[in-house]
């Protein structure tokens, strides 16, 4: 015979206040974080001296390689950000895989600006937390 629980109640369909609130931090700090992308990628475009490495790294790219790399990140990061508001699946899975990219690049652009690059990396751990944790999004699933 089945035994029953009193007191349990089957799993809620409703999207979670706080799944919803996580999805929206996540949308917003990809969307400020792609922004500062743009803005980075921009000024090693224009500027070729103005990030300057001081010893030989791995990594060692032309200042305007990584300008471009920064540029294109920027754009996805922020338009990934953007579907997130309009609960887009599409915009959760490419949320995760860009902020861990975004990661790598920030840990390969240290010798250039080692705070900012630290302050990206620790902006992806929270982005890929905030879109992993919770099953439920802001369209409801």
């Amino acid at each position: 015979m089945a035994q029953t629980y009193p007191n349990t109640q089957p799993p809620s369909t409703e999207p979670s206040g706080w799944a919803i609130g996580w999805t929206a931090f996540a949308a917003i700090m990809m969307v400020v974080q792609g922004f500062w992308w743009l803005i980075v990628g921009l000024i090693a475009i224009v500027n070729d001296n103005f990030y300057v490495a001081g010893e030989e790294y791995v990594f060692q790219f032309d200042t305007t390689t990584w300008g471009w790399i920064h540029l294109v990140l920027g754009f996805v990061i922020a338009g990934a950000g953007l579907g997130l508001f309009g609960g887009a699946v599409w915009a959760r899975t490419v949320g995760v895989i860009m902020a861990a990219i975004a990661m790598l690049v920030a840990f390969a652009w240290l010798p250039w600006y080692p705070i900012f690059a630290i302050l990206l990396i620790a902006i992806s751990v929270a982005v890929i937390w905030a879109l992993t944790t919770h099953r439920l999004d802001m369209a409801g699933d």
